[in-house]
């Protein structure tokens, strides 16, 4: 973290109560959204759209840190149409959470609940999201283990999104699909724990969560998928295997892992990027991870599908020839 915002946060904004501890046998609720007093939580919403020539995301952090509390929070669009990937940082410290209705907001920046809907106005992003299905707690429940820290895991894994965002000055159309979700536990993203993930719609009308959790080390601690089914409900994927493939270079000197084969008697999926050039250098997290609109195609249930998402991979490894230029990473 940052040392001089977690200062400034500590001028603006009282200490905090000791964060509750991880408890793997209390599930949260599905739309239970709301804040919790947490070491970690953040909540997110990301979308590739193809017909608006765009992809995004939005993230929020809430850290509790020893009882000090701190906020970041950023924006990322691509434009699938060529312009330079756009990526916005919050690091303003008033905030405020609440629930329900569902209240996120940093500065300026809100993702609020609205009835049936939700508003997110943050930076370049001034969209309106319909929920096509209900919420889930992804099986079984949460991400991680004892060892690196675990989250408890929420989505809403297909809303439809209108309104604009914006693209070199310019505000586009928004039109689509998009993902939200909403973690929160004892892990430190970036120190005991790396991942990679996607979260990807498929075209039988089902929605796919992937999670390979490794250690500091780059240990592979534990694999885990989801896939919500075109009647709402949220189902453990069984003996689901990941398998790198191709491997991309940052201009940072990280190398990413970017294409990948997802297996499972259910299903096979070969994932590619949409862009290489999609690593995010966080100033206020002090990370720099891989995020990014993804595709693919295959079969699931014997029948073939394409899938469009996004992947997100944390803890790029250094190339010996870059190794110590760039700091290592410390949280999401």
């Amino acid at each position: 973290m940052p040392l001089g915002l977690l200062l400034s946060g500590l001028l603006m904004t009282a200490c905090m109560p000791a964060p509750l501890a991880f408890d793997p046998n209390r599930m949260p609720a599905p739309d239970a959204l709301g804040p919790n007093n947490a070491a970690t939580e953040w909540w997110y919403v990301s979308g590739v759209l193809p017909e608006s020539g765009l992809a995004f995301h939005w993230a929020q952090f809430k850290v509790n840190y020893r009882g000090l509390p701190y906020y970041a929070s950023h924006v990322a669009v691509t434009d699938l149409r060529g312009s330079p990937l756009n990526f916005v940082e919050n690091d303003v410290q008033t905030a405020r959470f609440g629930f329900p209705p569902l209240l996120v907001q940093q500065g300026d920046w809100t993702l609020k609940q609205m009835d049936a809907t939700y508003r997110l106005t943050a930076g370049p992003l001034n969209l309106t999201l319909t929920p096509l299905k209900s919420p889930v707690v992804h099986p079984p429940g949460y991400s991680g283990t004892a060892e690196v820290g675990r989250l408890y895991y929420q989505s809403i894994t297909r809303l439809a999104v209108s309104g604009t965002v914006e693209v070199a000055g310019q505000p586009r159309e928004a039109r689509g699909t998009v993902w939200l979700d909403h973690q929160w536990g004892d892990q430190l993203p970036g120190r005991r724990a790396l991942w990679d993930w996607f979260g990807v719609n498929l075209s039988d009308g089902s929605d796919l969560m992937v999670y390979r959790m490794r250690d500091a080390q780059g240990r592979v601690v534990q694999v885990i998928g989801s896939r919500v089914g075109a009647d709402g409900v949220a189902r453990v994927v069984p003996d689901m295997t990941l398998t790198p493939n191709r491997t991309w270079r940052s201009p940072s000197g990280r190398d990413y892992v970017l294409e990948w084969t997802v297996k499972a008697p259910s299903l096979e999926l070969s994932l590619t990027p949409l862009r290489d050039d999609q690593e995010l250098l966080s100033r206020t997290t002090s990370i720099a991870y891989w995020e990014g609109p993804v595709a693919g195609t295959g079969t699931a249930d014997g029948a073939p599908v394409t899938a469009q998402g996004m992947g997100e991979f944390v803890g790029g490894v250094l190339s010996r020839e870059e190794g110590g230029r760039i700091p290592a990473n410390l949280g999401k």
